[in-house]
């Protein structure tokens, strides 16, 4: 089982960590089982893929999104459909029998509803039901990160646990809850971890002030970075390298944004008890730099709490996509 193309997941695992459903550890795609259609929708591109009975990707693509205009849900349906027939058309020897997508934004999937999406321009769109309509196929409809945790569930770095926080860092901060391995979702307005409060400031593009993202993304830290120096640093990796040869400006961002994940992660493991916290996205590149340092921090941090274990996202880029065919699979 492959995802044949440069950006496919990273193998990865601890090999005493067992997965269900006996999805091997270093196995990229989704196992065998019927074939799917899945798609990524992101405000920038799309990520597409027919899956094979035997769960390899073929036909991986990534295409920018397009301008939506006027009637956005209506029209990303019909850049799902033309993404579709290509698809088909090039694999004729594969006949999916359902067909998963995935959107940002808030996300009622229940009742398959976007209820809003700033970079895609809708609001309260019955996006599920569009598709049921264009397609003659069974549809799944879910929130981008929610499904990428859902991945990281089924065959990722939180495949040993069914108590887990996903934490996506990486512009922004998103995130997903699983209670006893099904997704927390409130309707959708679940998982916004990065809009959670832990700070009285800097304000936050939601209109909020204080919110994790707006310290501890990698946007924040590359942000507040410049703001202080007037230097404009290669991302956060960057300031986090200048923190460890000394700069103390850095070193401040770099603390600041590893409190307000300590104080995030420590309130989320009161209110959740997670067996594992894993984070994914280009802030989990840093290593040990986050990693270690989270760890001690979360448990001096906390008392009696039980500590989860932090671990890093196995699926990282194509995880969504994953997810997206994961469900699709249910419906079949």
């Amino acid at each position: 089982m492959s995802i044949s193309d440069s950006a496919a997941p990273r193998e990865g695992g601890d090999e005493q960590s067992s997965p269900r459903r006996g999805v091997a550890p270093s196995a990229r795609g989704i196992g065998a089982g019927s074939p799917v259609l899945a798609f990524d929708v992101g405000g920038t591109d799309i990520k597409s893929a027919l899956f094979d009975s035997e769960g390899n990707a073929v036909g991986l693509q990534r295409t920018p999104t397009p301008v939506l205009g006027d009637d956005p849900a209506a029209a990303l349906i019909d850049e799902i459909a033309r993404l579709a027939e290509g698809l088909r058309a090039r694999h004729p020897e594969i006949a999916p029998e359902s067909l998963g997508f995935v959107v940002p934004g808030i996300v009622d999937a229940d009742a398959g509803i976007g209820v809003f999406a700033s970079n895609l321009g809708w609001r309260d769109a019955p996006l599920r039901a569009i598709a049921a309509d264009r397609f003659d196929l069974p549809i799944a409809f879910d929130h981008d990160v929610r499904s990428a945790s859902w991945a990281e569930h089924e065959l990722g770095g939180a495949r040993a646990h069914d108590d887990v926080v996903v934490i996506i860092i990486g512009t922004g901060i998103a995130g997903a809850v699983l209670v006893g391995g099904e997704p927390y979702t409130a309707g959708g307005y679940a998982g916004e971890i990065g809009h959670s409060p832990v700070a009285d400031g800097p304000d936050c593009p939601c209109g909020s002030r204080g919110c994790l993202e707006a310290i501890a993304s990698a946007g924040a830290i590359a942000r507040r970075y410049k703001a202080k120096t007037g230097v404009s640093p290669d991302g956060a990796k960057d300031v986090i390298a200048r923190a460890a040869a000394g700069d103390e400006t850095a070193a401040r961002i770099w603390n600041d944004a590893l409190d307000a994940l300590t104080m995030s992660l420590a309130q989320l493991t009161a209110m959740f008890a997670p067996e594992a916290i894993v984070i994914g996205g280009g802030l989990s590149r840093a290593g040990g730099a986050l990693f270690d340092e989270l760890r001690a921090r979360l448990t001096e941090r906390l008392s009696f709490h039980r500590i989860p274990e932090l671990l890093p996202a196995e699926l990282e880029g194509n995880a969504g996509l994953l997810g997206a065919a994961l469900r699709a699979r249910e419906l079949t």
